[in-house]
């Protein structure tokens, strides 16, 4: 709902490799930081009609969210149902606590355009309300963003969005929402009949076999082997899907989140990655559709400064089982090498 707007399914982006192997020391308290938002709820809107112009004209409406706990409590995703008088759309957040800064981020991803996430708002609790505010922009006017949760511990928590055009000496509040909980355990929101389904099948829990080249684009033929999970659920009312991954490799767990939304503008699903190791920022995505049954996504990078195009492929999908495959090229995509094997098999 902000005021504006890796690509792999699980595993890292090519960035990753420059990552530490295990995140920083993090305060255990702060994966308990959004236990209280986790569920389903019915949710009241109040918006004001035009920002930063003046106006004090109101619309009121209703929405609907849901909630459920990713990176081992570390992460958030919800997605949301907003009934805006013009019609109504979906959405979705992804919040991510940085054990580096001690600072939660939230970013946000308009169903209305699926290819963009926003920047995010990063900030904490106290007590009983949190502050998370941002750089952004508002009509080409760059301003400063905030959210603010408040009574969060109440049978009724409160979140409003506000912008600034004075770097946060004053603020213009033009969003509310007032939520009421209709189920503890989370479940997906009402699916659209006539979305895509292309990635239908990865709705669900799942266990993974990952095979990994310990060096890429290095002449290298050496391979680690681990065990991991993947639970994924549809947002976006299915014209989008989130995975909270695990992986157990010998040097130590650590998560990612991998999110993909379908443009129906072009055709193509965009796909991201959050490593949870470092979780500031979104890994540049990668874009394709299904063919055939195999589904290709390309999209550019750099590995280690250099310039790189990633390949992502999904194929021998089947009721209860898949192969994720990702692959780097060097010239542009005449050559590849495949770098990362998964292969799924269905829990539920």
């Amino acid at each position: 709902m902000a005021a504006a707007g890796s690509g792999i399914a699980f595993a890292p982006f090519v960035r990753a490799a420059a990552l530490a192997q295990s995140s920083p020391p993090c305060d255990p308290a702060r994966a308990r930081d959004w236990d209280w938002l986790t569920g389903n709820w019915d949710v009241w809107h109040r918006r004001l009609k035009h920002r930063l112009a003046g106006s004090h004209e109101w619309e009121e409406f209703t929405g609907k969210s849901a909630l459920w706990l990713a990176l081992g409590g570390l992460g958030t995703i919800d997605d949301n149902i907003v009934d805006i008088p013009s019609g109504t759309y979906r959405g979705l957040t992804v919040r991510a606590f940085d054990p580096a800064t001690q600072r939660w981020a939230i970013w946000w991803l308009d169903g209305r355009n699926p290819a963009t996430i926003d920047p995010p708002v990063r900030g904490g609790f106290e007590g009983d309300s949190g502050i998370f505010t941002g750089p952004d922009t508002f009509n080409g006017r760059p301003v400063t963003i905030r959210f603010r949760w408040l009574d969060i511990h109440s049978a009724r928590p409160h979140w409003e969005q506000a912008l600034s055009t004075d770097g946060g000496t004053s603020w213009e509040i033009n969003w509310e929402n007032f939520f009421t909980r209709t189920a503890t355990a989370p479940t997906p929101l009402l699916l659209l009949p006539d979305r895509n389904r292309d990635f239908d099948f990865l709705v669900g829990a799942w266990s993974v076999r990952h095979r990994r080249l310990r060096q890429r684009l290095a002449g290298s033929s050496e391979w680690e082997e681990f065990g991991g999970t993947l639970d994924n659920r549809p947002v976006l009312g299915g014209n989008g899907n989130v995975g909270d991954n695990r992986f157990d490799r010998a040097d130590g767990v650590h998560r990612g989140i991998g999110l993909r939304a379908f443009e129906s503008a072009t055709g193509d699903w965009l796909s991201w990655w959050l490593d949870g190791r470092a979780p500031t920022a979104f890994a540049t995505p990668v874009r394709g559709r299904f063919a055939g049954g195999i589904g290709t996504f390309i999209g550019e990078d750099d590995l280690n400064g250099r310039p790189v195009r990633t390949r992502v492929l999904w194929s021998r999908i089947t009721r209860s089982s898949a192969r994720w495959e990702q692959a780097m090229s060097a010239d542009g995509g005449t050559t590849w090498e495949t770098n990362w094997i998964s292969d799924f098999v269905r829990r539920t």
